[in-house]
């Protein structure tokens, strides 16, 4: 495709929100997305909770979609195949990055922070919560190894519906949840003239947090 007569200044959003001061935001950064969440949900913004998972290993970053579960005080949880390739650079280096982007109510959710897996029984609980097929889906596919064609996917499916046909499903050994601990957060709210609106928290040594705001 010859991309030179394409017209990238068509691709322009002018942003029109309201803007954001010192004022509005909550001093918890997690009751603050905690607002800002409510409010994008309410929104009906189609899967408010994908967010982008940033990781690194040997210099190399890595990026791809996956959904929040969960969050709290702790941090923020998602569920994967512990032997996928975002699993084993997690293990290398269990430092990521998140991001949130609502372009519908123009606002954007960096966070940075520690990794670490959440306990058996956590992922059990949220295991036990997806439909049979997603359940079974996680046995079946051996997630991020190369395959020959789709039809492998559909015989593993298939074994294991004949595997677990009755009782409860268990939960793989290889899948579970990572929660990531944040060390900073920050809260980006689209202004016009590009001139956007940038507050991030920063935890402090002793558990509190810090607030400055950015230059767009």
């Amino acid at each position: 495709m010859d991309q030179s007569n394409l017209d990238y200044a068509g691709f322009r959003h002018e942003y029109i929100g309201e803007g954001l001061r010192r004022a509005d935001i909550d001093p918890d950064p997690i009751k603050q997305f905690q607002n800002w969440f409510t409010a994008a949900t309410k929104a009906q913004i189609l899967d408010a909770n994908a967010m982008t998972l940033a990781t690194c290993v040997d210099g190399k970053p890595s990026a791809r979609v996956v959904l929040l579960k969960d969050f709290d005080e702790r941090g923020f949880v998602f569920f994967t195949n512990y032997a996928s390739d975002k699993g084993q650079q997690l293990e290398k280096n269990p430092n990521a990055a998140l991001v949130f982007y609502w372009m519908e109510v123009e606002r954007q959710i960096r966070i940075q922070g520690k990794v670490a897996k959440t306990s058996r029984e956590e992922s059990e609980e949220y295991f036990h919560s997806r439909p049979i097929g997603a359940q079974l889906g996680a046995w079946a596919s051996h997630q991020s190894q190369v395959i020959d064609a789709r039809r492998v996917l559909s015989a593993r499916l298939e074994e294991m519906k004949q595997r677990f046909a009755e009782g409860e499903i268990p939960l793989p050994p290889h899948w579970g949840g990572f929660r990531v601990n944040p060390e900073r957060i920050e809260f980006w709210q689209g202004r016009p003239d590009r001139l956007h609106d940038r507050f991030r928290y920063t935890r402090k040594r002793d558990g509190s947090w810090s607030i400055d705001r950015l230059a767009p």
